[in-house]
């Protein structure tokens, strides 16, 4: 039985992109780390389209080779042909954008642990699991890796299974160009050409540029390289044109390109070249695969290219299947698609990592409550944190669905512990209790210090805003929340938006819903809503209506608990929990209020505060649980 839908095999490396555009790689001054090399591209490209992806490929055992099976793993691609390398390092890329056309780049893969991939590393049974292998030319460059390629494609074809190749030409991966010419695409080589088609006959599709067609072919007359390729070799051979899109060819090849298969193209602005053929290769075979006609594969192809040419990165550009629908229901509405704030929203929100489907998060993020506290000072609050930190993973065990909030001013020592722990980490930025809302200091005046923070935690706001504010208040808030939000993207955070209006004035089942709305006019689309619970079903209609209307990919909602007692809190869960929108709770007080004032007097010590936490904790997760599971039986 086919589980999987297609195995590539080769390159897996790290890329650190300059975040400058328009410079001299020797002038970047920051980079953004993604992971890169064409099969590792087009294994998480094809996943985000929804495809059963995998990849075969080595990586390091440190920390940039975890980096890599830790995001393939968030976008869905099985990792279990990323063998790790006990002696080599991950292969690391230097990339930057120049303009539109010049992409310097520096290939770090001396003896690098992708290089080493070797015959014992191709699994015979996983092969013949999927129902295509997808071959990159670099791993035939070398004795080694081109023995696991060619063995990975005979038993592909043993077992029935579709075989493909990215011609992917490289000239100073075959040892061609020196290691300042990174970007340069190519050098003829006889050499090369001969090996290549050594192999073209064991294919049933070959993709390449003109260029790479040139050195497959070895003549730089498009259509003869094509005519030698056909002349070894049945596949469907599909060129590459840039802007003019792509045609395929399934039998003889004509005099003209024009005269090949061809989908429709894309008039849109070029930003970067990097990464575009394998967002082509991923929404080729997404066709591929789907037994599309080729008109239609083309147009997933390209469409997928030309995602890639408008945004920074490789995979990070690459569209998910529901972005790709939008996009082509919709057209280009803006050629700079980076700059169509519809689209990007997709984008986002459609390419989000894990599964946070359920929220039981501890709230310890509180200051001026804690500050108010007998006993209290800044050092006695820090180590309270760190013991609602070791309270909340007792109660996590290392199961998925729960999380904390926590700051940095008064809990950095607990939100340095918490990284990597398997919790959702939010971490507030407003000033406690201040209306109109300011940030704390370490944010800064440009929303600058957000770029010193983990891309695993979650930037939370507290805004005290109600409809019946006065302008100038209204303005001064959504101000702050607008340019925030758009701070957290820029930095690749998600956002979570906490609003209490009843904090403010009175409210009825219409005032949160309206305050949703407005957010949503002046252009925030938070990941996450945190609301005050809702006495009900009315309200919570009204608010979970308003943001599936204008964002039907939210994260969702989380109720928080005001302090209220168990029993109340309990009951107001129990009418959030009706709704599927509301994911769960973000509950603090309730939880730690009566350990923080034991143990700040010195009247509890560290496990009895400890484990009253923890039996309270416990206790509220176990209350959504059983009424969530009453709404889903009732379902």
């Amino acid at each position: 039985m086919k589980t999987l839908d297609v195995i590539t095999i080769g390159r897996s490396s790290v890329d650190l992109y300059g975040a400058q555009v328009g410079g001299r790689l020797e002038d970047m001054g920051s980079f953004q780390k993604y992971i890169g090399g064409s099969p590792t591209n087009i294994a998480a490209g094809t996943a985000r389209l929804g495809l059963k992806s995998a990849l075969i490929t080595r990586v390091g055992d440190e920390h940039m080779g975890r980096f890599i099976r830790e995001e393939l793993a968030k976008e869905g691609v099985d990792v279990r042909g990323v063998k790790t390398d006990p002696e080599r390092l991950t292969a690391l890329v230097l990339l930057g954008i120049r303009d539109d056309k010049q992409f310097p780049l520096i290939f770090y893969r001396e003896n690098c642990a992708d290089m080493a991939l070797c015959e014992d590393d191709i699994d015979e049974d996983f092969i013949a699991a999927s129902k295509s292998v997808v071959a990159t030319g670099t791993h035939l460059s070398h004795p080694k890796t081109e023995a696991a390629t060619l063995k990975a494609l005979h038993l592909a074809r043993k077992h029935g299974s579709q075989t493909a190749l990215d011609i992917d030409y490289r000239p100073n991966l075959w040892g061609l160009a020196g290691h300042g010419d990174g970007e340069s695409r190519f050098i003829e080589s006889a050499a090369v050409t001969a090996k290549l088609q050594s192999t073209l006959h064991l294919f049933d599709l070959i993709v390449g540029t003109e260029e790479e067609f040139h050195i497959a072919g070895g003549t730089t007359d498009t259509i003869a390289a094509l005519r030698a390729v056909r002349a070894v070799s049945k596949a469907t051979l599909v060129c590459k044109r840039g802007p003019m899109g792509a045609v395929a060819f399934t039998g003889a090849v004509p005099d003209s390109l024009d005269d090949g298969e061809s989908g429709p193209g894309f008039p849109i602005e070029v930003f970067n070249v990097l990464g575009a053929g394998d967002g082509f290769m991923s929404g080729l075979i997404k066709g591929w695969i789907d037994g599309e006609p080729w008109p239609t594969a083309l147009k997933y192809a390209n469409a997928c290219g030309a995602f890639a040419v408008s945004r920074h990165g490789c995979t990070p550009a690459y569209p998910s299947w529901e972005e790709l629908q939008f996009f082509l229901n919709r057209g280009v509405k803006e050629r700079a698609l980076r700059k169509d704030a519809a689209l990007e929203q997709v984008h986002w929100a459609t390419n989000r990592h894990k599964d946070w489907s359920t929220m039981r998060v501890f709230a310890f993020d509180h200051r001026m409550q804690l500050e108010a506290m007998d006993g209290a000072t800044p050092e006695k609050i820090g180590a309270f944190k760190e013991l609602c930190l070791k309270a909340a993973l007792q109660v996590q065990g290392g199961k998925p669905g729960y999380g904390i909030l926590c700051d940095s001013r008064l809990g950095r020592d607990a939100l340095f512990q918490a990284a990597g722990s398997g919790l959702w980490i939010g971490h507030p930025v407003e000033w406690p209790g201040s209306r109109p809302l300011t940030l704390e200091p370490e944010i800064g005046p440009d929303f600058g210090g957000l770029s010193e923070w983990p891309l695993e935690h979650v930037v939370k706001v507290l805004c005290f805003y109600h409809t019946d504010d006065d302008a100038a208040t209204k303005a001064a808030q959504e101000d702050t929340v607008r340019r925030l939000f758009h701070a957290c993207r820029r930095n690749r955070l998600e956002m979570l938006l906490e609003i209490i209006p009843s904090k403010v004035a009175p409210v009825n089942d219409d005032t949160s819903a309206r305050i949703i709305q407005r957010f949503y006019d002046i252009g925030v689309y938070p990941d996450w809503w945190k609301l005050e619970p809702f006495t009900t079903d009315a309200a919570y209609e009204k608010a979970c209506a308003a943001i599936t209307a204008n964002d039907p990919h939210t994260r969702g909602v989380v109720v928080l608990g005001l302090d209220a007692p168990a029993e109340e809190l309990a009951a107001s869960l129990a009418i959030a929990a009706r709704h599927d929108l509301v994911k769960g709770f973000a509950v603090g007080r309730t939880i730690f209020g009566d350990a923080a004032r034991g143990w700040l007097a010195g009247t509890l010590g560290d496990e009895a505060a400890v484990e009253m936490m923890v039996q309270k904790y416990a206790g509220l997760c176990a209350v959504w649980d059983k009424v969530r599971a009453k709404k889903e039986i009732a379902a």
